[in-house]
């Protein structure tokens, strides 16, 4: 009873994992859904191929009836060729096994990657340790850059193009899709369809570098209403300073180094190096998952990037506490 008892609650601990913001059996869309179908088919029949492997193995382990130990030559024409039977058949099964397998997969891949007219086209960068992101339109006005978030309306076909500027990184947003590399000169296409609103956790997934692991990425599901207002407001230029603070970070920030690396569109900062900041307060997290978005985040990433996330190319950049109070709330008021 006691064994029942713990066996249950293992159960139920093992299933409280199923669920969250990065989880692929927390599915939010047809694509996802499919694939972790896929997952639990391939795992069950791989278990049970391998419990008939085990018992198999336990067989032949008891010996050949009428076999005497101390004589391996024994001959038993009967059992030799029923032994033949069952590896000719499980050779056949195997053969079979492995072409259904392959069969589904190949449908999932068409099903994944296959053509579909998308509502949204968004290029996502990879970079080491960050994404950058882009919404392209036909007309160039509504076309604009950010980074670490992407939000998408519920229910209309996105597409992703992929691709990397330096090494090979791997997009996947587990409730939303597949996995799909971002690789240097080419381009790989990913199309998500959102069933349900939500926040969806992704992640890097082919090891890019020391800061791989915090290579995260947000997706954020919404209604069209509630996206086409957040794409107006991304597409608007930085809000100006209103108050003297501000107005002194932002200063600081265009006479100083930031605005080399770092764009923020309507002020003199045009660098194309690091992320796009011009509505870096409106986003959830700091340095692409590393840190919740707060004032006194943005200050500690800003004097000391690397104690946060050793190996960014971010340098340390000197600066006296008035001006680092000055450029944090700046870009704080960023939204």
């Amino acid at each position: 009873m006691a064994g029942r008892v713990l066996l249950a609650a293992g159960a139920l601990l093992a299933l409280s994992g199923c669920a969250g913001w990065q989880n692929m059996l927390d599915t939010a869309s047809a694509d996802s859904s499919h694939v972790a179908w896929l997952t639990i088919l391939f795992t069950i029949l791989l278990v049970v191929i391998w419990a008939a492997v085990m018992v198999a193995v336990f067989v032949a382990r008891r010996g050949r009836p009428g076999r005497e130990l101390h004589d391996p030559l024994t001959i038993d024409p009967g059992f030799d060729r029923r032994t033949g039977y069952v590896v000719g058949s499980l050779v056949a099964a195997t053969l079979v096994v492995v072409l259904v397998l392959t069969g589904l997969s190949y449908a999932g891949q068409r099903r994944l990657f296959g053509p579909r007219e998308e509502a949204v086209t968004i290029r996502v960068t990879g970079h080491q340790w960050w994404w950058e992101v882009r919404y392209e339109s036909q007309d160039s006005s509504r076309s604009f850059t950010t980074a670490n978030e992407i939000h998408i309306p519920v229910g209309q076909p996105v597409n992703f193009k992929l691709n990397s500027s330096d090494v090979i990184h791997s997009f996947w947003v587990p409730s939303l899709t597949g996995k799909l590399d971002a690789i240097t000169g080419r381009e790989n296409q990913l199309r998500v369809t959102a069933e349900r609103p939500g926040v969806y956790r992704g992640q890097c997934a082919e090891f890019c570098g020391l800061q791989h692991a915090h290579m995260g990425i947000l997706v954020v599901a919404e209604s069209q209403e509630e996206f086409e207002r957040w794409r107006d407001g991304q597409i608007a230029q930085a809000r100006q300073p209103e108050d003297d603070e501000r107005r002194q970070g932002l200063a600081a920030f265009a006479a100083g180094p930031c605005a080399m690396c770092h764009t923020i569109r309507g002020t003199n900062a045009g660098g194309k190096i690091a992320p796009d900041l011009t509505h870096v307060g409106s986003r959830r997290y700091l340095a692409a998952g590393a840190l919740p978005m707060s004032r006194g985040n943005l200050a500690a990433w800003i004097v000391d990037p690397h104690s946060i996330k050793p190996g960014v190319n971010m340098p340390t950049i000197k600066l006296s506490p008035d001006e680092l109070n000055a450029i944090s709330a700046y870009l704080e008021s960023l939204k």
